[in-house]
């Protein structure tokens, strides 16, 4: 489903917040026969708590909503927690919620609405809502657009999620907002200068490809960098089982930045944008790279090959040559790329580097105004001698195991030389289920990027 906004009507149910700061006085200010009722069914207002107000027909009169204390911040989403449980209707909400909660409620509101059915039957949804008043409603639509779209490329597993059906949501998310799309693939991928890509996804008889995808004609420039690893199962460094079972999300950086140039696309946002997705499988057969491989990528740059399943940074680094080749005036990958990062933020973060001051003052205060959290890590300069082995210019996998998710950092700022780049280290997936939130593929840190780029670019 397409997540909408819907026309009020006669019918529409009134949708009431309370903190538990102010429940006590609105108790006051109901008819007695309804501030009875409230407190019979103990309704606190705590987060995400619901009370349905029924009329004497057993229709009902309003629910009621709660958020918790004033000022809290523990979570995110919190009115969605409660719109998941509202009987059947069409919902307006009552609130004095203003400015960037206000705009919060309603994404969630449409949030809760995602399920995803491909491959089972649900119940269709029997709850919409009413666009609040005070918000930009074709904005907050396009948020939830986009988020949908990167939901289900993430939750679709790669049996139906290869480099072939990626670069076709690519080319659908193209035809729908004009914009213009190559795929460069198989051997074509050698001719062209990308020997990386192709390198990493010979060994899958899905063939290996860069979805090149343009949009707009004025204005500064913006390229994007997703790793499209459709699946990663190592390679010759084959991963055990229980590692392997969520590599259907490797491909989720792609999946972010689809879902991001969707809200860029749909909101007409002045800027010339570029995206560029390496789509492979990471698979073993005879022709798989080997540990030990010392591969040339499209920079000249030498890659000394130490664990094969450290292949995400190999494909975006010939992509993001291409991009600073361009000479845009920002680049962002985004890529589900080390452990070291989950461990250092947990799932919840979505962790950046930047080469760019603009970006690192921008994008917090963002987040914080879009329920986006990120967190900047540094480019730590010393830890560069970490990723230079002995006989070639790089190390894709350096031994030690400390500040993984840094030296993954360093090695693909080397393919940037001529542009501000700030590169994310996102997750993907949402491992308990939270406030429109469900359990499963999650976008990360593309609420926070859009809502940066005014500032970021002059726009």
């Amino acid at each position: 489903m397409s997540p909408k906004f819907i026309t009020q009507s006669a019918a529409t149910i009134a949708l009431i917040t309370v903190t538990t700061d102010d429940l006590k006085a609105m108790l006051a200010q109901l008819p007695k026969a309804s501030a009875d009722w409230l407190r019979a069914i103990r309704f606190t207002a705590s987060i995400g708590s619901m009370a349905v107000l029924p009329n004497a027909d057993g229709s009902i009169k309003g629910v009621y909503v709660g958020l918790g204390a004033k000022g809290q911040n523990r979570v995110r989403f919190g009115i969605a927690a409660a719109a998941v449980k509202l009987p059947a209707g069409t919902y307006a909400l009552n609130t004095m919620l203003t400015g960037p909660a206000l705009d919060e409620a309603a994404l969630g509101l449409l949030l809760s609405l995602y399920q995803f059915d491909r491959y089972k039957a649900v119940a269709a949804q029997d709850r919409g809502f009413v666009a609040p008043i005070g918000i930009d409603a074709a904005r907050i639509e396009a948020l939830a657009v986009g988020e949908y779209l990167t939901r289900d490329l993430i939750n679709t597993p790669a049996s139906d999620m290869g480099p072939d059906e990626l670069a076709g949501a690519a080319q659908t998310l193209a035809t729908q907002h004009g914009a213009t799309l190559t795929v460069i693939q198989g051997d074509d991928l050698l001719a062209q200068n990308f020997p990386l890509i192709h390198t990493v996804g010979r060994a899958s008889p899905r063939t290996p490809r860069l979805i090149d995808m343009s949009w707009g004609h004025s204005g500064p420039k913006l390229t994007l960098v997703g790793k499209g690893v459709c699946f990663d199962t190592g390679g010759l460094n084959l991963k055990p089982g229980k590692s392997m079972g969520l590599m259907k999300k490797d491909m989720g950086g792609a999946a972010t930045v689809l879902g991001l140039a969707h809200m860029i696309m749909a909101l007409k946002i002045p800027l010339q944008l570029r995206v560029l997705i390496p789509a492979v499988e990471n698979s073993v057969d005879g022709s798989a790279f080997r540990p030990g491989d010392v591969l040339k990528s499209r920079k000249g740059l030498t890659v000394e090959i130490n664990n094969t399943d450290a292949e995400g940074r190999l494909v975006l680094a010939d992509a993001l040559a291409l991009a600073d080749e361009g000479k845009p005036d920002l680049i962002i990958s985004m890529a589900t790329l080390t452990g070291a990062a989950r461990v250092a933020v947990g799932p919840d973060i979505a962790p950046f580097f930047t080469t760019d001051d603009a970006m690192a003052r921008a994008l917090p205060q963002a987040a914080a105004e879009v329920a986006d959290p990120v967190w900047q890590m540094p480019f730590h300069d010393p830890y560069e001698v970490i990723i230079e082995p002995q006989i070639a210019d790089l190390d894709n996998a350096p031994s030690g195991g400390f500040a993984g998710s840094i030296t993954a950092a360093l090695f693909l700022r080397r393919f940037v030389t001529d542009t501000p780049y700030t590169h994310f280290d996102i997750y993907g997936w949402n491992p308990t289920a939270a406030p429109a939130r469900p359990k499963g593929g999650v976008g990360m840190g593309a609420r926070a990027i859009l809502a940066a780029l005014p500032d970021v670019l002059d726009l």
